[in-house]
């Protein structure tokens, strides 16, 4: 039993370090007890979202059905159930270890399951209701772990992180959705700076934005800026054992926006990534500094 609880979380992170770079590196800057819990988190997400995603040229049907017996594992492992699943029992342990809200790893399914009918999104409101589940909750689940002097506090500005996040990849992957049939910049966006989803997919075959989605673009970025900004407070009230993780991975995820600007806001051009060596100053920045330290404001280019 404790070997394949050992190989589970050892599974989750594996994923972590193969698809999530620049969470992972982040990670590294935490207490090794608290490294597999987070793995095992990005483990379950990461799974669900692959079975969305990847599963071959399945129909939406097939995948669903994957999804809904996997998840069927899941809740019977909650319930103490063994599980022969190679992932689920490390993020089992982990909900058992910090008593992890369930409603949280529910509304996350929920919305990953919305990923395999809904292909956009009419207004903010209902991106943000599909982003409680994708991400919100994300920030929620990882507040126990991180740990906090006042949870209660930092609960929102954990939400506004995960949201910050989420946001960002919808902005650099704008091309990888489409090919998944997938727009998730809100078509009232869209129609307020006269873009089509025809325009993006004909973008996407050029290799080059319009100054029209370029435009949009840079409202989404200020967009997310303001997720980060409302997120920001929460950094300096975590335990300051984490504050260094956390304070790297938000100034490398809004790295990727620079990157964007740095791009003129085009994001066909290429895939907007932090380049290594900014990567390593960000984390030795925030190793030395302070725990309790505010962190700086974003300041976009023009």
């Amino acid at each position: 039993m404790e070997t394949d609880l050992a190989a589970a979380y050892e599974r989750s992170r594996l994923l972590h370090r193969s698809h999530g770079r620049t969470y992972y590196l982040a990670t590294r800057l935490l207490p090794r007890w608290k490294r597999r819990h987070v793995h095992a988190l990005y483990g379950f997400t990461r799974y669900a979202d692959e079975i969305v995603d990847r599963a071959g040229d399945l129909p939406p049907t097939e995948r669903a059905a994957q999804l809904n017996a996997w998840s069927a594992q899941f809740v019977a492992g909650l319930r103490g159930q063994r599980s022969d699943d190679p992932l689920l029992p490390a993020v089992l342990h982990t909900i058992a270890v910090f008593d992890l809200s369930v409603d949280d790893f529910d509304a996350f399914l929920r919305s990953m399951a919305m990923d395999l009918t809904v292909t956009s999104y009419a207004t903010y409101d209902d991106l943000l209701d599909y982003m409680e589940g994708s991400a919100a909750v994300i920030g929620t689940m990882m507040l126990p772990i991180l740990g906090s002097r006042d949870p209660a506090a930092a609960r929102e500005p954990a939400r506004q992180l995960g949201l910050a996040f989420q946001l960002t990849n919808f902005i650099r992957d704008v091309a990888e959705d489409l090919d998944r049939g997938r727009v998730y910049l809100p078509e009232a966006h869209l129609a307020e700076f006269g873009v089509t989803r025809a325009d993006l997919e004909q973008a996407r075959a050029a290799g080059r934005s319009t100054p029209a989605i370029k435009a949009l673009v840079k409202a989404e970025i200020a967009r997310a800026d303001e997720h980060y900004a409302r997120a920001a407070p929460g950094i300096p009230m975590l335990q300051p054992s984490s504050q260094a993780c956390m304070r790297t991975a938000f100034h490398l995820y809004a790295g990727i926006l620079d990157e964007v600007v740095a791009a003129d806001y085009d994001v066909f051009v290429r895939r907007a990534t932090v380049p290594n060596q900014r990567r390593a100053k960000v984390a030795a920045r925030s190793l030395l500094t302070k725990p309790g330290t505010p962190v700086s404001a974003l300041v976009r280019g023009c």
